[in-house]
């Protein structure tokens, strides 16, 4: 990976953006986009798309990764100055405690602090063998009273987002931070966008990324009514099951083995002429991918191939240690692979090919 493709990723995993409040991330999908764009279109939620036309008798090609990130919201200031919130997205709640966390104000100032909670001293031993609820859990930001909170410029609404600091891993190709779900789709839609503007492509393709996904994949549903796409792809993160304790069952994909491509997850069955044709590619090509299901979640597709009429849709995802948690790992070829995989399949997507995988 080149320099300019890694400050990409960093840019990109470094903004804030929970649902709802992803103002800072559709700012960096946009600078990128611009340069290769047509046109930037929105939706009205605020999902953001690229438009580049290819054959402008084309069909209409949609992928789209999603802009936020799981993360929480203010939602009370205590007398003396503690911080209640409810969670954006899915958490477990023992990769939560003793865990940083910036609040953003309203005016875009940035307050930093950490999810606290009684220490394991006062605790009954029945206590301690349980999770901690996240209802008891509350955000110390150094303060000591509500009005002091108030002073700062914190108020119920507010955007909390996990704290850490990009790395990579011991000089590898393991790449740590917050957010890979889903700034890494994010990034492969940009990329992806870059290199068909730069080869040309045989469609009007709509490069983009999503709002709300986290919350039940609301803005995949908006920005698809809006492209109307004959075909559609989500670009997301998948599971990786190649850490200790994780059985096959639970997840079989390993980082660095490449995309996965979802045969089946809890929101859609993907469509199957759309998926053998992005299996033949990667097959022809001798791109690295591996097969996943996922039992107990979904993707944007979900939204996407239910849209008007329905619309063939497939989700390409990247694997990820650690999935919703303040520390997240990917591997490099992974992402490298998705963004060669779908740059491909966007390419031989031309009209006779889709119509081929439209007709029943």
């Amino acid at each position: 990976m080149d320099k300019r493709e890694e400050e990409l990723l960093i840019e990109l995993v470094n903004a804030k953006g929970v649902p709802g409040n992803e103002d800072e991330v559709r700012a960096v999908f946009k600078k990128h986009a611009e340069p290769f764009a047509d046109s930037i279109l929105y939706d009205g939620l605020g999902s953001i798309i690229a438009k580049r036309t290819g054959d402008k008798e084309g069909p209409k090609i949609y992928f789209s990764g999603h802009l936020d990130e799981v993360g929480f919201m203010v939602t009370q200031i205590t007398e003396t100055g503690f911080i209640k919130f409810e969670a954006l997205g899915g958490w477990w709640e023992q990769v939560m405690l003793a865990q940083q966390v910036q609040i953003k104000t309203r005016s875009g100032k940035v307050i930093h602090g950490v999810i606290g909670s009684k220490p394991p001293h006062v605790l009954t031993p029945e206590v301690r063998s349980k999770p901690y609820q996240m209802s008891d859990m509350f955000i110390d930001i150094g303060a000591s009273s509500e009005e002091m909170v108030e002073e700062w410029g914190i108020r119920p609404g507010d955007m909390v987002t996990p704290y850490i600091e990009y790395r990579r891993m011991n000089e590898t190709k393991f790449l740590l931070a917050k957010a890979w779900d889903n700034r890494v789709g994010t990034a492969v839609s940009l990329k992806v966008l870059e290199n068909l503007a730069e080869s040309g492509h045989p469609n009007i393709l709509f490069a983009g990324s999503d709002v709300q996904e986290e919350v039940g994949l609301r803005g995949a549903q908006t920005s698809t009514n809006l492209v109307d796409p004959d075909i559609a792809f989500a670009l997301d993160t998948g599971t990786a099951g190649d850490t200790p304790g994780m059985t096959p069952k639970e997840a079989d994909s390993k980082l660095g083995e490449g995309p996965q491509i979802l045969i089946y997850d809890a929101s859609m069955i993907p469509h199957k002429k759309l998926k053998d044709f992005v299996i033949g590619i990667a097959e022809e090509l001798n791109i690295p991918f591996q097969y996943t299901v996922i039992t107990g979640g979904g993707t944007d597709a979900g939204r996407m191939h239910l849209a008007r009429n329905g619309v063939p849709s497939l989700a390409i995802t990247v694997p990820v240690r650690y999935l919703h948690s303040h520390t997240s790992v990917i591997h490099e070829d992974d992402y490298l692979n998705t963004v060669k995989l779908v740059t491909e399949v966007v390419k031989r997507l031309d009209k006779e090919a889709v119509c081929k995988i439209k007709e029943y």
